[in-house]
């Protein structure tokens, strides 16, 4: 939602005004997709900080127990640092998020409707681009289980890469 009122500017503004309070879809497409591209690059960079299980895999893939024992200590400083920085981020950008929403609402009243339907718009478009990312790779990698064997290779790895490249 605030990434959706940052793009709220005195061009929008007066669009607004010109269209005499109506919701034009065509020219907040834009800003739609971009808050949508904005909000999934800042989820992935939460999600470096949140998440853990790489750092987990390659304890489990030691073997060697003199090895294991300085690997738990790096880790459990490693995941303590990490899960500090996530904690502090969130909630100064928590804290930024609410008071950027609440001056923007206080101040623009007659262009809350405009923000929450753009925002239901961006939350619909992030929740579908998922399945359009993943849709693509299965649609070679069909072909490749049922195609000719020197296809079958090919098709396979450009499904593969494919998932890489857009997952």
């Amino acid at each position: 939602m605030t990434v959706n009122a940052l793009f709220f500017t005195d061009d929008t503004m007066h669009k607004i005004y010109q269209d005499k309070g109506q919701f034009n879809f065509l020219y907040q497409i834009p800003q739609i997709l971009y808050s949508t591209f904005i909000s999934r690059f800042i989820d992935s960079l939460i999600k470096n900080f949140a998440l853990t299980q790489d750092n987990i895999v390659e304890i489990k893939q030691e073997t060697e127990l003199k090895n294991l024992e300085l690997k738990h200590k790096k880790l459990l400083k490693v995941l303590k640092i990490k899960f500090i920085v996530y904690f502090i981020l969130t909630f100064i950008t928590l804290i930024f998020f609410w008071y950027y929403l609440s001056c923007f609402c206080g101040i623009y009243i007659n262009t809350q409707i405009h923000l929450i339907k753009d925002t239901i718009i961006s939350l619909i478009t992030s929740l579908l681009i998922p399945f359009g990312l993943f849709l693509v790779p299965g649609i070679f990698r069909i072909p490749a289980l049922k195609g000719v064997k020197q296809n079958r290779k090919c098709l396979y790895k450009f499904s593969s890469f494919l998932e890489n490249y857009l997952g």
